[in-house]
């Protein structure tokens, strides 16, 4: 096979491509807030305590502060009447009636229920975010921006695998 030089131009583009959507994956992945100190919340355990509650997935996210892919979480397309817990403790974060659809890829909300979540200053990856955080556990859930509908302007972006639905 004779390979004419356009042709390796193509090959080097396509593979600089690649490199570079790797690349952009893997700093989405891991989102990068730091966690949060155990000891200021009502429910705590122990490092080991936590991998033995929770999902690879789950502690990744809630005790690491990761981030699941867009897109993946089976609660970006949950639409029935109920509330979103805490994966870690069961804390009811947000009502159904809250969520819409943000087209990022993540469940999103446009208000936490009274007394569910927190925030703190996330400076990660040379950003400036507000994380959110579960008020019982601390648990990293995502992050809260201004760009949200009416009547707050919010937009909580979560991770599904923070979180748990219960229909009712």
């Amino acid at each position: 096979m004779t390979m004419r030089p356009t042709d390796l131009a193509m090959t080097r583009r396509h593979a600089l491509g690649g490199l570079a959507a790797v690349s952009t994956l893997a700093l989405a992945s891991a989102c990068g807030a730091a966690p949060l100190a155990q000891g200021a919340f009502p429910v705590r355990y122990s490092d080991a305590e936590w991998k033995r509650r929770l999902t690879p997935e789950q502690y990744f996210i809630l005790r690491q502060a990761g981030t699941e892919r867009p897109f993946t979480s089976p609660l970006l397309r949950e639409h029935r009447k109920g509330t979103f817990v805490c994966a870690a403790d069961g804390n009811p974060l947000f009502a159904s009636s809250t969520k819409f659809d943000s087209g990022t890829g993540w469940p999103s909300f446009w208000k936490p229920l009274d007394r569910a979540v927190g925030t703190s200053a996330d400076r990660s990856y040379g950003m400036a975010r507000t994380e959110v955080h579960c008020l019982r556990c601390g648990g990293h859930l995502g992050h809260v921006f201004d760009d949200g509908p009416k009547p707050t302007g919010l937009r909580y972006c979560m991770n599904g695998d923070a979180m748990l639905f219960r229909p009712g």
